[in-house]
């Protein structure tokens, strides 16, 4: 799938600051959106004076927020007429970093994780109804019909990709915000789900019934339909936590088969 065709999320990431620690803020912001799968491995980033004008800042900021991104291994810089900022190759979370995470949270607090992630989605579905235009909807209806579920890893960055879309139709800035750190802080957890192959297909399906309930406005169906999708995944989070407890591993197959 072609993160360039998603219709919102490239402009929200890339939307200006506040003004304070502007060069942190620029890493923080790049960083949500390589974890999130806006920005691909091996992408070049835009321009240092693009970014610098896309975010409202001085260029020396942007080369300080750059060098924090390339102390933290997620850009690599190349020299030469072909040279620029590049996302690193590889930035999928380790899995023995997550499953280490999954036996550290408890399972109330993983719980939470999928109530509060429901909450803001349902919210966003909610506005997003009352708000979304004809063309809004014709355009995320081609989005969704050209992403790709079938693996899972660009499952899980569609997956992201449709809940920053949903935030960016509520026309809240606060909300896009919101929806990208928490899906940058809980995402890697919650979108573990999707390496099995019937919840990619259930979820992938729920996400393009939204469309149809978006374009009648009906708020109610709209945020039903991303809650369920929500509910989904943090049951198959608290089976992965149990199975992995138990000696399992975060391998679908190993976990599917219990």
């Amino acid at each position: 799938m072609d993160v360039h065709k998603r219709p919102g999320a490239r402009e929200a990431i890339f939307a200006q600051l506040n003004d304070t620690g502007r060069a942190e803020q620029v890493a923080q912001r790049l960083t949500d959106a390589i974890i999130l799968g806006v920005l691909s491995p091996r992408e070049r980033l835009p321009s240092e004076p693009q970014l610098a004008r896309h975010f409202g800042v001085a260029l020396i900021t942007v080369r300080e927020g750059l060098v924090i991104l390339r102390d933290t291994g997620l850009i690599e810089t190349r020299r030469g007429r072909e040279g620029g900022s590049f996302v690193s190759a590889v930035n999928t979370p380790h899995q023995a970093l997550l499953e280490n995470r999954l036996h550290k949270l408890a399972q109330v607090e993983l719980s939470d994780i999928a109530v509060y992630f429901s909450v803001i989605v349902e919210g966003c579905a909610t506005r997003a109804a009352r708000y979304t235009s004809p063309v809004d909807a014709e355009r995320l209806a081609e989005w969704l019909h050209q992403a790709n579920f079938t693996t899972t890893a660009s499952a899980r960055s569609n997956a992201g990709g449709f809940f920053l879309e949903l935030a960016v139709l509520t026309q809240s800035a606060r909300l896009v915000r919101e929806q990208i750190r928490v899906q940058a802080e809980f995402g890697s957890l919650l979108f573990l789900g999707l390496a099995d192959a019937a919840l990619r297909e259930r979820v992938a399906g729920g996400f393009r019934a939204v469309v149809p309930a978006l374009s009648a406005g009906d708020d109610a169906l709209a945020r039903g339909l991303v809650g369920d999708q929500v509910e989904a995944l943090g049951q198959w989070l608290l089976s992965a936590k149990i199975r992995v407890e138990r000696g399992g591993n975060l391998d679908g197959e190993a976990l599917d088969n219990g």
